[in-house]
């Protein structure tokens, strides 16, 4: 079953045109991949469906209903979340108050609280602590948690793993493929062996066009596709 689906979405910053006839389709369920050379369109992409930019002309359409040019708090409540780059955390605040800000109500769902602890431990250590405090893997811990403490249908992130240490990206994944179990992710990344690790399905994006959608075990196995339209220095990137 589709969940979100993109259809013929163009967006302009200012005068310039960023996005071009952007079309896909996220299914229900587990992790979608959207990869792509930097400055691409990618991060484009999730804040055009988020409503922080309006694509015109062109469809966002969230559980066959169309959320296209609507509010982000609006798109919100119905059940979408978006962790952005820079993780959106409010760094001279608690990690208590961080989480606090992104409750309905002011109050935590105990159930769901315990699975953030046992998904992230080092949240419930530095629960006290000023965010602005925390390492970086632990303030992306801190952005996720923030978009899972309400239910979700569909969390947006965007490259989770930039400047994090090997063993935080293990862990990270680990988290990501728990979370997917029950909400579907639409992640960015340029990880190639993070994305592929988690990735179902996928599309690349070039110079604001979708340029291949498919599955990623297709993908994956197919390396001169990969090397065409990712070029070889995400891989060699990877390989350091």
């Amino acid at each position: 079953m589709t969940l979100l689906s993109l259809q013929n979405m163009q967006t302009k910053i200012e005068q310039y045109s960023v996005l071009h006839d952007v079309s896909f389709d996220v299914p229900e369920g587990g992790v979608f991949v959207l990869l792509g050379r930097n400055g691409a369109g990618k991060t484009t992409t999730l804040r055009s469906i988020m409503g922080l930019w309006k694509p015109n002309p062109g469809s966002v359409t969230f559980r066959d209903q169309d959320i296209t040019g609507l509010h982000a708090s609006d798109i919100a409540k119905r059940g979408i979340a978006f962790v952005p780059e820079n993780m959106g955390i409010f760094g001279g605040l608690t990690v208590a108050e961080n989480m606090i800000l992104a409750t309905a109500n002011g109050k935590f769902d105990q159930t769901r609280l315990e699975r953030i602890y046992t998904l992230f431990p080092a949240l419930k250590k530095f629960w006290d602590k000023q965010a602005g405090t925390l390492s970086g893997g632990q303030k992306q811990m801190l952005a996720v948690s923030r978009a899972i403490i309400e239910p979700r249908e569909l969390i947006l992130i965007d490259e989770p793993t930039k400047g994090l240490a090997p063993a935080i990206v293990n862990a990270m994944a680990e988290a990501f493929r728990e979370i997917s179990a029950n909400t579907t992710i639409l992640l960015v990344e340029q990880n190639f062996e993070f994305a592929r690790s988690l990735g179902r399905d996928m599309a690349v994006i070039d110079d604001g066009r979708v340029v291949h959608r498919g599955t990623m075990a297709d993908f994956v196995a197919d390396k001169p596709l990969q090397d065409r339209l990712l070029s070889l220095s995400m891989f060699e990137e990877e390989a350091e």
